[in-house]
């Protein structure tokens, strides 16, 4: 999404509707910012996985028309879910953003991308690509429901998530 937000506005300026706040620690980890954007958002599709990237790749494979990915890795440290390869591919796909309740690889090339990423951390190491996960289904990070189709505002502030666009 191009236009320019703040999310703590966004709630200022929208008490009147439901949005939830991810907690800013969730188990000790926090996301942070890793993408070429550091203020980024848009309609929501949604992906689980557990240290098998196979549904990330194929999603972002495909056009994004300005929307965020929001991935539930059941914030595993053991392996990343998105490298420079598939954030590229995401780039080129018109994807806004990816938000990853997991971890992140190639950093220092994601962060020269013209494209939002929020993850808990970094770490070298690959997932493995087994073909399993579910795409278009209901998630829940830190105790906030996360549905394909609802809207998504990420910024150093933190991350809102409404059932309507709030830009």
């Amino acid at each position: 999404m191009s236009v320019p937000f703040i999310t703590c506005d966004l709630l200022d300026d929208n008490e009147d509707k439901v949005i939830d706040v991810i907690p800013p620690s969730l188990d000790g980890k926090s996301f942070k910012n890793y993408g070429g954007h550091t203020t980024f958002g848009g309609q929501i599709v949604t992906v689980k996985c557990f240290e098998d990237n196979s549904r990330v790749k194929e999603t972002l494979a495909t056009a994004g028309q300005g929307r965020v990915l929001v991935v539930d890795g059941g914030a595993s440290m053991r392996c990343a879910l998105l490298g420079d390869m598939i954030a590229k591919s995401a780039c080129d796909n018109g994807w806004a953003g990816i938000i990853i309740y997991g971890c992140v690889r190639d950093v220092d090339e994601i962060a020269r991308m013209d494209i939002g990423v929020m993850a808990l951390a970094s770490i070298p190491k690959k997932s493995v690509r087994k073909g399993l996960g579910e795409m278009g289904v209901s998630l829940n990070i830190g105790g906030v429901a996360i549905h394909d189709g609802a809207w998504v505002y990420a910024d150093n502030n933190g991350i809102i998530v409404c059932d309507e666009p709030l830009v």
